[in-house]
């Protein structure tokens, strides 16, 4: 009966002085400062918003991060305003075993500019605003004219069409929304205007602009034209 309650003490003790240690260790990890903070971007889009103004946020304003212990930082809350800022489609913030405050961030991608009413910013695929950058500026096509939120959603939809297609990313310079909703584009190369229409059918129209333009580039008959009407998916209409 005695070998059965030393057992049980010895037990007790073992578990007693797991419970101190790890208490001790965590103790004295949650008061070590950081040693220092990094910014680390993903992607390869070019900076909206710069490193130092990241590293701001990430050590709330506070000279360095030498002078921050662990136990004073909340990572979520962190995370929460890195993520509320215009630019930032979404962050993760953390602390590496040595003591680096890392913020890992993903930027918002413009996909074109719009000029609104004594107004200009950006617009995202997701046709939410972006504020234009002093620190870069996106070479996207230009939008003017009859924009509202309204119409954000569409115009991201089909820009998100000219931004992933090599060909009309580099040739679709411009466009202008027409009060009826229909859209005028500009080429980058060739004086014509490009009469798409409504925001309907796009794919198909860009298909039917991309399959007659690479078939009158080749007896440069492009030079002779004003217009180029889209507005009718089964052909394209021109005018000299």
């Amino acid at each position: 009966m005695s070998v059965f309650n030393w057992t049980n003490i010895r037990l007790l003790l073992m578990i007693g002085l797991v419970f101190f240690l790890y208490s001790f260790s965590s103790h004295r990890n949650e008061s070590r400062k950081l040693s220092k903070s990094a910014v680390i971007f993903v992607g390869d889009n070019a900076l909206l918003i710069t490193p130092e103004s990241v590293n701001k946020l990430l050590i709330e304003n506070k000279r360095e991060a030498s002078s921050i212990t662990k136990e004073e930082l909340d990572l979520n809350k962190i995370e929460k305003v890195l993520n509320e800022q215009p630019t930032i489609e979404e962050s993760q913030v953390f602390v590496t075993i040595d003591g680096v405050l890392k913020a890992v961030v993903k930027q918002k991608t413009p996909i074109a500019r719009i000029f609104n009413t004594n107004r200009s910013f950006y617009l995202d695929s997701k046709g939410i605003e972006i504020p234009l950058s002093a620190n870069f500026t996106a070479r996207v096509p230009l939008v003017s004219g009859k924009i509202n939120k309204d119409n954000n959603e569409e115009l991201a939809s089909v820009f998100s069409i000219i931004d992933n297609d090599s060909f009309l990313k580099k040739n679709i310079i411009a466009v202008e929304v027409m009060p009826n909703g229909s859209l005028k584009m500009l080429n980058r190369n060739f004086n014509y205007t490009i009469d798409f229409g409504r925001m309907v059918h796009v794919k198909r129209k860009f298909d039917n602009y991309k399959a007659f333009f690479q078939k009158a580039v080749l007896d440069s008959s492009l030079y002779n034209y004003k217009k180029i009407d889209l507005r009718f998916t089964q052909q394209v209409v021109c005018t000299k």
